[in-house]
């Protein structure tokens, strides 16, 4: 009895230490590859990643894991399930500030972000009363709602806001549902390119330099595997200046992950770009100050808490 005693605290004992590592080169045998999970939904502030996985790396591999809505990847990567995602900023800022440990180390892109009105929607002022689709309160995109009815000086509580996953906002516009929304790429596009919708606004127009998706991976998965995650990054720095390019194998990548026809994904590269994807002070502390002023949270995490600027130079 005491020798099955013994064997079982040891068991026990192993079991505590191997959980929570997140440690991907623990769990591998000698020579071989540890893999990499990054979280993602299917729009185009994520390109950076599929160029990335279009490449084979010598030191590791690359499990791109596909999710239906936000909320469902920051589950997956608040419990572990993933080492990161490419995400709203924002949740991950929001996660941060309830003690989930996580560290955003890269932009996803820059701009690319438009606000729609249907195609009955002339001005601003026309929305009010009326509804306009988000993603998530703790999105740039709501900020860009915020900032656009204010420079009109229409109340956010003048339009009736409320949240949509990205892929239904098209169909909800076109069937009359909404009058507007905002949200990432290649969403936009859509309704611009069946015109059920017109542009209001480029987000650049009304906040330059917003700071939307970003490349985020947890704490503990960075601080056990620092030349892995650097050679991640560098990687994945590379897939956006391939990105960047926008040429016919950039499409080819980026049509196995979007379902959308040729002239949308045209129109909405045509916004975006994935150039110079670091985290700069000056843009975090914009939309620090902007979740402050909308309420949306009382303490966000500062630059210095939340931003490892250690793996892109």
């Amino acid at each position: 009895m005491k020798k099955i005693f013994a064997l079982l605290l040891f068991v026990a004992v192993l079991a505590l230490t191997a959980c929570g590592t997140n440690d991907a080169t623990e769990t591998k045998a000698d020579g071989e590859k540890p893999t990499i999970k990054i979280g993602y939904l299917p729009i185009t502030h994520a390109v950076p990643l599929y160029m990335q996985k279009d490449t084979e790396y010598e030191n590791y591999n690359l499990e791109l894991v596909k999710f239906g809505s936000w909320p469902e990847l920051v589950d997956a990567l608040n419990s572990g399930a993933i080492d990161g995602a490419s995400m709203l900023i924002q949740l991950a800022m929001n996660a941060k500030e309830k003690g989930i440990d996580l560290k955003a180390v890269a932009l996803g892109h820059r701009d690319g972000n438009v606000l729609i009105g249907g195609k009955n929607i002339g001005s601003v002022e026309e929305l009010k009363g009326k509804s306009f689709a988000i993603p998530s309160r703790f999105s740039t995109h709501n900020i860009l709602l915020y900032e656009m009815l204010k420079k009109h000086n229409i109340g956010y509580d003048e339009v009736d806001v409320i949240e949509l996953p990205p892929a239904e906002m098209p169909a909800a516009l076109a069937e009359g549902r909404i009058a507007g929304y905002v949200v990432a790429e290649p969403f936009g596009a859509i309704s611009v390119s069946l015109e059920n919708g017109n542009v209001l606004y480029q987000s650049e127009d009304i906040w330059q330099d917003s700071i939307d998706c970003g490349l985020v991976l947890r704490g503990q998965f960075i601080e056990n595997n620092k030349e892995l995650v650097q050679s991640f990054v560098d990687d994945y720095i590379a897939g956006g200046d391939l990105a960047q390019h926008k040429d016919d194998h950039t499409h080819d990548v980026v049509s196995e992950y979007l379902t959308v026809e040729k002239e949308v994904l045209d129109l909405s590269l045509q916004w975006i770009s994935y150039d110079n994807l670091a985290i700069e002070k000056d843009s975090y502390e914009v939309l620090r100050n902007a979740l402050i002023e909308m309420e949306l949270s009382k303490n966000p995490p500062t630059y210095e808490d939340f931003v490892d600027v250690r793996f892109v130079n």
